[in-house]
């Protein structure tokens, strides 16, 4: 996963790294760089500005004894696309709705965003699982009433999922829809409402208006905007003009387990300041990973550096063994997919000052051909998708 994304970066390290330089040949450098970064769908304005950056890092550069100029020159790139994404924060949906529920403030609504052919609805499904897995109560509502299929659709996720769904009649208001599902959540105790909106074009003025609508109605918790990241620059695109609607608080990446560019995360959050909460890596309901920044950045650069932020260490380490090795080969059975056991993976671990070890199963891998990821039942989604 991001391939292209690393490549560029490890293309410009190793030119800066390996001989002495003039602002000329620095410049010249950061230009291959930007049209790498291009090639991996970052966008235009993103690429300039990390190029200022770099540079200005760059220039007049001092190695300390015993210093190494190609992990120093790593070690510049990886803080600049430290410092754009600490910046965003971090959104842990989860624990927020479990503090709302400690504290009886009704439950926690959550509109997710985006235009058709994303996945909303597949995410949607991700979530509400994810949710009900860690102890919360969910209700889903099925505001897209403009798509012929997706209350279908949603009904069919929630049947397998065991969930409840509010729906109306195609052609009903959405945010009417969406207030439905908060007054039953209410009367019932729900903990959170998850709402499915209808793809919109971002240059659609009237069916942007009727989102800014929902959520002028339902009053969300926080609000989603679901990209998929094998759509290059239009996603970021896309994102620019949702923002500018409805100013929402993160962003989950779909499609990622296909995805060998990478861009598209580095320019929302530069684009938005909103943080990337989740990941898409497949077609099943546990398919879904937080995203985290630590290990984006280490399968972007590698090997174990540290980064100086706000008086804070964070360390990378990387063991012998890459992430994947070892992964479970799924093989077909007579009742679907199962998966040969395989040596628990060897896990980076990010350790932060103050801060006890942590070894987050995360995994930024891409499976080798012919095999795919092993997931727990139900393995695989409805066969309508969005």
């Amino acid at each position: 996963m991001f391939d292209q994304l690393r490549r560029a970066f490890s293309s410009a390290t190793k030119s800066i790294g390996q001989r002495e330089l003039s602002e000329k040949d620095i410049d010249n450098i950061l230009f291959d760089l930007q049209l790498g970064l291009l090639e991996s769908d970052v966008a235009q304005e993103v690429t300039d500005d990390l190029s200022a950056k770099l540079k200005k890092e760059l220039l007049g550069l001092k190695l300390e004894k015993d210093q190494i100029k190609e992990e120093l020159i790593r070690l510049k790139f990886q803080t600049v696309i430290a410092e754009m994404f600490s910046k965003t924060g971090k959104v842990d949906l989860i624990d927020k709705i479990k503090v709302k529920r400690e504290l009886k403030g009704g439950p926690f609504v959550v509109v997710f965003l985006g235009i058709n052919g994303t996945g909303k609805t597949t995410t949607v499904a991700k979530i509400a699982n994810l949710l009900r897995k860690n102890g919360i109560s969910v209700v889903l509502a099925a505001a897209d009433t403009h798509r012929a299929g997706a209350i279908e659709q949603l009904t069919q996720h929630a049947e397998k999922l065991a969930l409840k769904v509010i729906a109306q009649r195609y052609g009903a208001d959405p945010s009417a829809v969406g207030r439905d599902a908060v007054d039953y959540s209410k009367k019932h105790h729900i903990d959170a409402v998850l709402i499915d909106t209808a793809g919109r074009m971002q240059t659609a003025k009237n069916l942007m208006d009727e989102i800014g609508k929902i959520v002028k109605v339902v009053k969300p918790d926080i609000k989603l905007f679901v990209g998929d990241s094998l759509a290059g620059n239009d996603t970021i695109n896309q994102a620019r003009e949702f923002f500018e609607y409805t100013k929402f608080d993160g962003a989950i990446l779909t499609k990622t387990d296909a995805d060998a560019k990478g861009g598209s995360a580095i320019s929302i959050v530069y684009t938005t300041s909103k943080p990337i909460v989740y990941l898409g890596v497949g077609q099943g309901y546990d398919d879904i990973i937080p995203f985290d920044m630590g290990k984006f950045l280490q399968s972007l650069f590698g090997n174990a550096q540290k980064i100086n932020m706000d008086n804070s260490v964070l360390r990378l380490e990387q063991t012998s063994e890459p992430i994947g090795a070892g992964k479970s080969k799924v093989e077909p059975s007579s009742s679907g997919l199962s998966a040969k056991p395989a040596d628990e993976l060897r896990k980076p671990v990010i350790r932060t000052t103050g801060a006890k070890e942590t070894s987050d199963a995360v995994d930024y891998s891409i499976p080798p051909a012919g095999e795919e990821k092993s997931k727990s039942s139900p393995s695989t989604l409805p066969e309508s998708v969005i």
